[in-house]
């Protein structure tokens, strides 16, 4: 997989790396049980400090997102637990969402498209 960062964005670029990762899981590009890079290797592959891949990857394993292992390094988990606590996080981005699509003009029907055509439908 092929990451995408904007060195000159506001998003912290640690924030940057977990989200193209959990897009990557989304979109099936990563596979459950496939291999990450090390945090060494991709840290070098992308150009910035080791702590910036440590910090991205922390964040994904506390979210489930994946499995880390001393001996076998970083892989996608399984699966990500579908728990309350995501499905509050979930209602609350997606109010944030509806909230900025309304105040850019973006009516119902449209804004739902854009959600279908994201979760891939």
């Amino acid at each position: 997989m092929i990451f995408t960062l904007k060195m000159s964005s506001e998003i912290p670029i640690y924030q940057q790396l977990r989200n193209q990762i959990v897009l990557g899981i989304g979109r099936g590009e990563l596979q459950p049980g496939e291999s990450l890079p090390t945090v060494r290797q991709l840290a070098e592959d992308i150009g910035v400090n080791n702590m910036t891949v440590n910090k991205a990857y922390q964040m994904l394993k506390a979210e489930g997102y994946i499995e880390i292992d001393r001996r076998h390094g970083a892989k996608v988990a399984e699966s990500a637990s579908n728990t309350t606590a995501f499905q509050a996080y979930l209602q609350d981005r997606i109010e944030l969402t509806a909230a900025e699509a309304k105040a850019h003009g973006i009516n119902a029907e449209d804004y739902m498209k854009i959600c279908q055509k994201a979760f891939g439908i």
